[in-house]
């Protein structure tokens, strides 16, 4: 397994991966990914099973189709904005009942016998402490990867 995390730059209109106009002009927030030595069916699976997606997203997340909601019982919620099984799943994410918008936006890509997972979180829910964030995502992918096996 291995893992970064890095910034990404404020979105705005002219960028292509501003793909949510809700978020045009937003901070844009961080970037992080593990790479994992299982195939990307076996990691699919594992994502949008309860303990990865408890993993990921916390305790109590269940993930439905496009559209349905979500709520971890330790406070962060959304809906399931985007979902391509086997590519991509892509969620709204309030932190609390009173948290701005956010989006948590999930990639596997395969790389070579084993599969990346990127993780985007885009939006004004970073900017009040994207230190912690990053850690934030970072503890999740390790949790991820290891609930993974």
């Amino acid at each position: 397994m291995s893992s970064s995390t890095q910034s990404i730059p404020e979105n705005s209109a002219d960028s292509a991966d501003a793909a949510d106009p809700e978020l045009d002009g937003s901070p844009a927030g961080v970037h992080s990914t593990v790479t994992v030595g299982a195939p990307v069916d076996r990691v699919w699976q594992h994502l949008i099973s309860a303990r990865g997606t408890e993993a990921l997203l916390g305790p109590g997340v269940t993930l439905g189709s496009k559209g349905e909601s979500w709520h971890s019982t330790e406070g962060p919620h959304g809906v399931v904005r985007s979902y391509h099984p086997m590519e991509q799943v892509r969620v709204s994410w309030h932190a609390d009942e009173d948290g701005p918008l956010s989006i948590v936006d999930l990639q596997l890509k395969p790389e070579g016998d084993g599969t990346r997972v990127d993780l985007y979180h885009e939006g004004e829910g970073i900017a009040q402490d994207g230190a912690g964030d990053k850690s934030r995502w970072d503890a999740a992918l390790g949790r991820f990867a290891e609930a993974l096996g």
